[in-house]
């Protein structure tokens, strides 16, 4: 990469800046030139594009620009973007959390022909702007400010609001309510058309949704209440509708989209590579079929062109970086993704939807789709067919009879992640195991050339002979095979017995088995939980979402709390039957949010297996929980309440026989408090002993408020330490 004529100096300037930037870029949003071979980089207050090979850059906005008239310095860009001409800066800035994410704050326009930096929506409440973007022609920036979606004319500035709430609170157009956010990923609400002259935009009408009052007792002297519209499992979602608005006239057409859409739900939308038809998908109530349609944008006329289901539950497509659907040859087909041959496969479907062909055949799962190119006629993604704990580069031939050829080293076992260019010649490539440091590094595709030798990551990864964490397989006595990683104590003896603490989660959201760098520390111990003498240890069950193919993670339907629970405590029979040196008088579990839920099941229905717990923020009872998630997986509770009763822990609350610390935020509005209050109502009946820590005020994540976190360590280490004591003891003769 470097040049003899260069002088070290900028050698090593040209390093720092390539170290700094690959650190940076995993931290915030990759965003790549139009041409495919640069990125725009925030670097030392401005805006500087970077190209490859050579990383180039080139200063494009100075902090001078970004600075207001009369303002004592620069804005600080929360996120940034330009117009496709690349002329105009939209800057993202003061943001706020909305929920879990700073989805609303300010935003300015810098022209960079004239100079001129404006804040747009001036007239409307600081920080109430969300999902700004331009339109394609750059001439205007459309943005939705308390439920409202409005067009702001660039160079004038004049405003125009396109929707009305009509005084109703929970009207919402151009975003979504709660359930949407939190279980579809459902957020930015609105979609430019390629002309520019239309938007077409959600609007959910949440009023008919009743609220959970969240009661906030810390902030004032008398208490006050927070409306949330959050549907309870067992109630209809929020009606939606699709608008599309005409900019010039204001008028919105309506989509006739079939179906009630109280009973269904519309969680994908975008224009269907044209600037006259959009493409939706609609799931039914139980979100087991889900059919797309195309949508005439002028008329409102809707026809289905592909419908697709599931006996247990249909996974929702992630967005990439063109929108849900990715589209091919000029718009005559679409990728899409289906478990329908019992993987998660990668199709090619015709715009009419009557022919499909499966691009990546085999008996693997596409982990992700990651870059197409169109122009190698290739598809790049992400799999590990044969270690469902890591995560590899893989591309294929988009012509439905090729096999899938690996482009991540051999020599690196574990889990990679890349940002690949829109013309797949290059790559911001990261990896790491549980023994090697996350490292990154700009690599050529599709040989995997590192672009600068001092910065590429070694091709062989050595294994330290030091490390005390092992990854491993034990098969249960019901003939399941688990993924599990356990960390042994420093200075460990086998002649000795230790007590164990199981991580857990075991749900369809996420899994604990992951072979990358830091699994294996507990970030709520407050200390060093291999130096004090404990066995840490972690085990992904059926249900979680592996890649080990669809009868894997759909062998949970209509069973959380029942499959997911015996799987974790057969694990764990099955690890003290192999290994002598685990104390099976000292056994511990923990879990947050539904690893929560899962301690106190393991607690509660294997009290001869575990004797202490930790639960934090769990859902107690299925049916408190929301109607997107808890239906995807369980069902209706109309039709099989048997199974929502049998998976929650208050059910068997009356069986604890050790000891249980239960941790709740009272401001938390995704597992609401009253878990923590039905099940200590449960416990207290049964006259069973426990401890409970309440944070006023704190949200699901328990991290608002000064000297939380230090506080929850304190009190999990404590706990943990006095229920479960360290150390090895010599083993009996």
């Amino acid at each position: 990469m470097f040049k003899n004529c260069i002088s070290v100096k900028k050698q090593l300037a040209l390093f720092l800046f390539i170290f700094q930037a690959v650190f940076c870029l995993f931290a915030q949003e990759l965003q790549w030139t139009p041409e495919g071979h640069a990125y725009y980089l925030q670097s030392n207050g401005q805006i500087v594009r970077v190209d490859l090979p050579e990383s180039t850059e080139t200063p494009l906005v100075t902090a001078a620009q970004l600075t207001p008239v009369g303002a004592a310095g620069p804005l600080r860009p929360r996120h940034f973007s330009f117009s496709d001409d690349a002329q105009k800066l939209l800057i993202f800035t003061n943001s706020k959390r909305v929920w879990r994410y700073d989805t609303r704050g300010d935003y300015w326009v810098l022209d960079r022909k004239t100079n001129a930096l404006r804040q747009l929506g001036r007239d409307l409440p600081a920080s109430s702007l969300m999902f700004a973007k331009f339109s394609p022609d750059g001439q205007k920036a459309a943005y939705v400010s308390e439920h409202n979606l409005y067009v702001e004319d660039i160079a004038t500035g004049k405003v125009d609001q396109l929707t009305e709430t009509g005084g109703k609170r929970k009207l919402i157009n151009g975003t979504f309510d709660w359930v949407y956010e939190e279980e579809f990923d459902c957020r930015d609400g609105f979609r430019w058309s390629p002309d520019s002259k239309r938007i077409a935009y959600w609007q959910i009408d949440a009023e008919q949704i009743r609220d959970f009052l969240m009661i906030n007792t810390t902030d004032s002297i008398y208490p006050f209440t927070i409306p949330v519209e959050y549907p309870k499992v067992g109630e209809p979602p929020s009606p939606y509708r699709i608008g599309v608005v005409d900019i010039a006239s204001g008028k919105t057409q309506w989509m006739a989209i079939p179906g009630d859409p109280r009973n269904t739900y519309l969680p994908r939308m975008e224009w269907a590579a044209n600037t006259t038809e959009l493409l939706v998908q609609q799931l039914n109530r139980k979100q087991n079929e889900s059919r797309l349609m195309l949508c005439d944008a002028g008329t409102g006329a809707v026809h289905t062109i592909y419908t697709e289901t599931d006996e247990a539950w249909i996974d929702l497509k992630e967005a990439g970086e063109t929108g849900y659907w990715d589209w091919l040859d000029k718009g005559r087909a679409f990728l899409w993704t289906s478990e329908k041959d019992g993987w998660r496969h990668v199709y090619r479907i015709s715009r009419d939807g009557k022919t499909e062909t499966l691009l990546s055949p085999g008996n693997y799962d596409v982990i992700s789709l990651e870059r197409v190119d169109a122009t190698g006629n290739y598809l790049y993604f992400m799999a590990s067919p044969d270690n469902a704990t890591q995560s590899y580069l893989y591309r294929i031939r988009m012509d439905g009879n090729s096999s899938p050829e690996r482009l991540s080293p051999a020599g690196q076992p574990g889990t990679h992640s890349y940002r690949i260019s829109p013309d797949a010649q290059f790559a911001l490539h990261a990896f790491s195991n549980h023994y090697t440091r996350l490292q990154r590094e700009w690599v050529r595709l599709p040989g995997h050339q590192a672009l600068e030798a001092k910065e590429a990551i070694p091709a062989e990864i050595e294994r330290p002979r030091d490390t005390n964490t092992e990854f491993f397989q034990v098969t249960t006595a019901d003939g399941v095979t688990m993924d599990g990683w356990l960390v042994k104590p420093d200075n460990f003896d086998p002649s000795r017995k230790y007590p164990i603490v199981f991580y857990v989660y075991s749900e369809p959201a996420g899994a604990t088995v992951r072979d990358r760098y830091g699994i294996g520390r507990n970030r709520l111990y407050d200390g060093d939980m291999a130096k004090d003498g404990y066995i840490y240890a972690s085990l992904d069950g059926r249900g979680t979402p592996a890649p080990k193919g669809r009868a894997w993670r759909k062998a949970i339907y209509r069973k959380i709390g029942i499959v997911n629970i015996r799987d974790q405590a057969m694990g764990a029979k099955a690890m003290f039957e192999r290994w002598n040196w685990i104390d099976t008088s000292r056994v511990a579990v923990h879990g947050w949010s539904g690893g929560g839920t899962a301690t106190l099941n393991l607690l509660f229905q294997y009290p001869e297996i575990y004797q202490t717990g930790i639960s934090v923020a769990a859902v107690a009872n299925q049916l408190s929980y929301d109607n997107i998630y808890q239906e995807r997986y369980m069902g209706l509770p109309q039709e099989n309440l048997e199974d929502f009763v049998n998976g929650s822990p208050i059910t068997h609350a009356k069986n604890l026989r050790g000891n249980l610390l239960y941790i709740h935020g009272t401001g938390d509005d995704n597992v609401h408090y009253q878990n923590a209050e039905q099940l200590i109502n449960e416990l207290i009946k049964h006259n069973k002993y426990f401890q409970v820590m309440p944070y006023p005020n704190r949200s699901h994540s328990i991290r608002e408020g000064e000297g939380t976190s230090r506080h929850l360590s304190t009190m999990f280490t404590r706990f943990l330490q006095e229920h479960c004591p360290p150390g090895g003891k010599l083993t009996t003769p």
